[in-house]
């Protein structure tokens, strides 16, 4: 077998036996497009985000919930009686609002769902280490897809997500839903054209004080009734079931997903979106374990900086062992030579820089400005932006359009998360290739752009 790294920068899988995909050649037909009819939407993942995502696009006049998979049988039949009471006691449970008929389709495995004839795309929202399976073969056999963020748990694997796409001709939509946001989209072209002038810093947070116990401490034991562990663990390695683990809080389990990923990603892609960047040049990051005392395999506190190629810095800070609002009146910070943009999908604003030292400004080099929400009913019910995604994504499944969050964008924003984790990990400053999207000259870094799946799972 070669060896680890040229295993990683060849971007082949190594994984023996098993089930593979399917090859191009050996795909299934596509599923025909529906340009005026009802798109038929078959759902992988329907617990706490898969129930949202349920919801958004039951919403829609012509989509048609065609059938349903989740390893949990009391999600999979919509019971929420039957959900066991750990899991309602540990929160972010699916509140199952979305009434669906008995007669729609159940499944268990994922693959049984994609051979249905009668399902035109999927929504996958299932942990973070299925996604690229799930989406290659969801797009091989001929369905279009709206998968979750983040895309990946490797960037490998959305490599390969990105390359099957192009094959296959499919219409996939990232689930990025700040993309979705009529004030985020009305900022896009403004900071481009100048607003705050050149862009030189950006920054956002995470902030949520855990301390001092976080997902808890819990010993290995059998999973509730009616939980499929070993394909919930899918590619993964084998372990025993932990109650916090699944549900939900595989999210500070690094095998499994992260807050870089889970958080970072939603901002790292509205900024580096908002100010025209693709990728990094560089990238560092700090942090560690210091205050939370929990099962956790990943930072309380960690803080990421990334060199961007157009000439600034993007920081992302993860506080999960304090409080505090770091950024006054928004959610993300764009510092320009002009002044400083704070904005959410709720408004924005600009602040004119001061003159500095041994300057001379005759006026402010931008005006102040602020926009907030003005649609009455928009500011009161709160304007979906998740919604607006997903409606995007199914006039793009009857139109063949290009959706707001194409897959290549999703990949260029989780290599984010993925880069600030390989960074901590390895305690090195990454100089990012992304044309070859490897670091250079950092084997260590290399082999952590991927892991061999376990039996029968591969990319191909």
């Amino acid at each position: 077998m070669a060896s680890r790294r040229s295993f990683l920068e060849t971007g082949v899988l190594s994984v023996a036996g098993g089930l593979a995909r399917r090859s191009s050649a050996q795909a299934r037909p596509a599923t025909p497009a529906v340009p005026g009819g009802r798109v038929r939407v078959g759902f992988i993942g329907v617990g706490n985000r898969g129930d949202q995502l349920l919801d958004a696009f039951a919403g829609q006049p012509d989509v048609e919930i065609a059938a349903l998979c989740d390893v949990y049988e009391p999600y999979l039949q919509r019971d929420a009686a039957a959900v066991h009471p750990r899991y309602r006691s540990m929160g972010r449970i699916p509140r199952m609002r979305v009434a669906v008929p008995a007669s729609v389709p159940r499944e268990r495995d994922f693959r049984r769902l994609l051979d249905r004839k009668d399902v035109d795309a999927v929504c996958i929202a299932t942990p973070d280490h299925w996604h690229a399976v799930q989406t290659i073969l969801a797009l091989e056999a001929g369905k279009d897809v709206y998968v979750e963020k983040p895309l990946t748990i490797t960037l490998v694997e959305g490599r390969k997500m990105v390359e099957a796409q192009k094959r296959t001709g499919r219409v996939v939509q990232v689930g990025l839903n700040r993309r979705g946001s009529s004030v985020y989209q009305e900022l896009q072209p403004l900071v481009r054209d100048g607003l705050v002038g050149k862009v030189t810093m950006a920054r956002a947070y995470r902030v949520d004080n855990m301390h001092p116990s976080g997902i808890g401490r819990m010993k290995p034991e059998d999973p509730p009734p009616g939980l499929d562990w070993d394909l919930w663990l899918g590619p993964r390695a084998s372990r025993p079931y932990q109650y916090n683990i699944a549900p939900y809080r595989f999210r500070w389990w690094k095998d499994y997903s992260s807050q870089m990923g889970n958080w970072g990603v939603h901002y790292m892609d509205v900024i580096r979106w908002l100010i025209g960047e693709r990728a990094p040049v560089a990238v560092s990051a700090l942090g560690g374990r210091y205050a939370v005392d929990d099962d956790r395999t990943i930072p309380d506190t960690m803080e990421a900086t990334f060199e961007m190629p157009g000439g600034a810095l993007v920081v992302f800070g993860i506080y999960e062992a304090g409080g505090g609002r770091p950024i006054a009146g928004g959610e993300i910070e764009i510092v320009g030579t002009k002044g400083t943009l704070v904005a959410s999908e709720e408004g924005w604003a600009v602040r004119p820089s001061r003159p500095g030292q041994f300057q001379e400004w005759k006026a402010p080099l931008v005006e102040a400005r602020e926009r907030k929400v003005a649609d009455p009913a928009r500011a009161a019910n709160g304007e979906d932006s998740t919604e607006r995604l997903v409606r995007n994504f199914v006039d793009c499944v009857k139109s063949r359009g290009t959706p707001w969050c194409p897959l290549e964008e999703g990949q260029r924003s989780t290599s984010f998360a993925h880069l600030a984790n390989i960074a901590l990990e390895t305690k090195t400053r990454l100089e990012w290739d992304a044309d070859r999207e490897l670091a250079t000259g950092n084997p260590a870094a290399n082999a952590q752009l991927h892991y061999e799946y376990r039996e029968p799972w591969t990319l191909g």
